[in-house]
């Protein structure tokens, strides 16, 4: 993990090996012009689609994903105006029902905070060089980026047209 900022306080965006929690995100997040804060907890799950997971282990490139982490806080300042963003990420072996990611927004209205919030864990899953090994009790495999069904990049290739 890198080390907290100076006084203590947490950085915005981390990868460690400790477990998370979600209130020292909505610190960093919070102001008083916000009018609404979203938290986003990723969990451990037991089944996926049919195959029961034993436990996970996360990887990750640690300066370059902080980076990433940076490069979605920019583009999530592009599209919506004040708001603000913080993201802690998991690595190394997890159990079921242990945290694997917190994303903590906050902006003067909610639907801005949704937005960016389901912007902010779609794009992790993108361009963040994470990657989880997916433990069974038959196998295991390796998953590098998760596209799901969602591109939150999509508005921003038609705009630019």
């Amino acid at each position: 993990m890198l080390p907290p900022v100076s006084g203590g306080e947490e950085p915005r965006f981390a990868i460690t090996e400790a477990p998370l929690s979600v209130e020292p995100l909505i610190k960093l997040v919070s102001h008083r012009n916000c009018g609404a804060i979203l938290t986003f907890i990723g969990t451990v799950r037991e089944m996926t689609q049919g195959q029961r997971t034993v436990y996970l282990s996360y990887e990750a490139y640690i300066p370059m994903a902080i980076e990433k982490l940076k490069q979605v806080e920019a583009e999530i300042h592009e599209r919506w105006e004040n708001v603000r963003v913080a993201i802690h990420h998991r690595i190394g072996d997890l159990q079921i029902e242990e945290i694997a990611v917190v994303i903590a927004v906050s902006s003067p209205h909610r639907n801005d905070s949704f937005e960016a919030g389901r912007y902010a864990i779609e794009r992790l899953k993108q361009i963040v060089p994470i990657w989880k090994k997916e433990i069974w009790e038959d196998g295991n495999e390796w998953k590098g980026h998760q596209l799901g069904p969602w591109n939150p990049t999509a508005d921003l290739d038609r705009e630019k047209k």
